[in-house]
């Protein structure tokens, strides 16, 4: 492709692209790049060829209809999807798409394994890390999580293997929150301070552009919580490790209509004031991506007359459910799981849909 990693001069194009796109469709980050505001994520679905071809077809699918961010990570589908992306990409190049226009997300921590899950996991860490000097038994937490720097740059490089590029766009240290359960904050701050000299580094070779993490309970539960993460103290670290031209910038976390800790909780300190984790990133200049947006297809079906007339009546509950989340005042995309094309097409066509007005939005918590 024409660009190593996406640029602002590239998402511009893209969103250009789509003369019919409705208001807010694309945003525009901190460091200038316009993302659609919904992605395609690639965690489900069975590890066999069929679902390999399907998810090819459906990243290819998305890029063509307006969406410009692609969410994986090393063990979605056992590497499957990571590679299911590259083939994509290869499609999209061929279609006049270029690297510059599309925002790659991967993520590292969890155990990947290789096409599919192994009988004896033990067996498996011993031989693929410990042996080779990549990672010890120490550094693995719930028995499936690790983040030492090593292990972290063998996955970095099998994540750019996998999908044939010199540079992934953001790279999520994945829930770490799961060290957590083992070892003490004052541990858990060190091994992070690790890893982001370690992501830094890698910024410095080019082989990726932004960093962050990606979570599941860390930025949603209270201070007091053993899981919680202070977002400002992750930033600080980051500024301590790489100054202010730091490339902590994302934050991934599950949000919908289920799940509204990140808009709703006050859990965040910044500068001395309490807010939010999705205001707290707009106070810190970190980009928030949410998973989980349509809360892995349970709340199709549930949701009431009242929440379908605030978000404009739309067609499906997965629309509604996607509306929601991409109504939500500083979050910049919503991802959703689509390893098919006719899902795709039905939720890309929110394109030609703006976001619900806030005062609309906030309607949603005042009855």
């Amino acid at each position: 492709m024409d660009e190593k990693f996406a640029t602002a001069e590239g998402t511009r194009k893209f969103a250009a692209r789509f003369p019919e796109a409705a208001r807010e469709y694309f945003r525009e980050t901190p460091s200038g790049l316009r993302l659609s505001s919904i992605g395609i994520g690639t965690y489900f679905g069975n590890w066999d060829t069929e679902t390999d071809a399907a998810y090819a077809e459906s990243v290819t699918r998305f890029v063509e209809l307006g969406g410009n961010v692609i969410d994986t990570a090393a063990n979605y589908r056992f590497q499957r999807s990571e590679r299911n992306i590259g083939k994509a990409l290869q499609n999209l190049e061929a279609k006049g798409f270029g690297r510059g226009e599309l925002l790659i997300c991967t993520k590292g921590g969890f155990l990947p394994f290789d096409g599919e899950p192994s009988s004896d996991v033990r067996t498996y860490f011993e031989e693929t890390f410990v042996k080779p000097g990549i990672a010890d038994f120490a550094d693995l937490a719930g028995g499936s999580h690790c983040m030492a720097p090593k292990y972290l740059q063998n996955q970095l490089d099998q994540s750019l293997g996998n999908m044939e590029l010199e540079t992934v766009d953001v790279y999520y240290i994945h829930n770490p929150e799961m060290q957590l359960g083992e070892v003490d904050k004052h541990t858990f701050e060190a091994r992070l301070g690790k890893a982001f000299e370690t992501l830094e580094e890698n910024r410095s070779a080019g082989k990726l552009r932004f960093y962050g993490v990606a979570t599941w309970n860390g930025f949603r539960v209270s201070p007091q919580q053993e899981n919680y993460h202070s977002l400002e103290r992750m930033v600080s670290i980051a500024k301590q490790i790489a100054g202010q031209d730091h490339g902590f910038k994302f934050i991934q976390l599950p949000f919908n209509l289920a799940m509204p800790e990140a808009y709703l909780l006050n859990n965040q300190a910044f500068q001395g004031k309490v807010y939010s984790a999705v205001e707290a990133a707009r106070n810190l200049g970190v980009t928030v991506i949410s998973s989980a947006s349509i809360f892995q297809k349970k709340l199709e079906g549930n949701l009431s007359v009242n929440v379908r007339k605030i978000f404009g009546d739309l067609p499906s509950d997965a629309q509604t459910a996607i509306q929601f989340v991409r109504s939500t005042p500083g979050v910049t995309t919503a991802l959703v799981g689509m390893a098919q094309t006719k899902h795709v097409e039905e939720n890309l066509r929110l394109l030609k849909i703006a976001p619900t007005g806030e005062e609309d939005f906030q309607e949603l918590f005042t009855r």
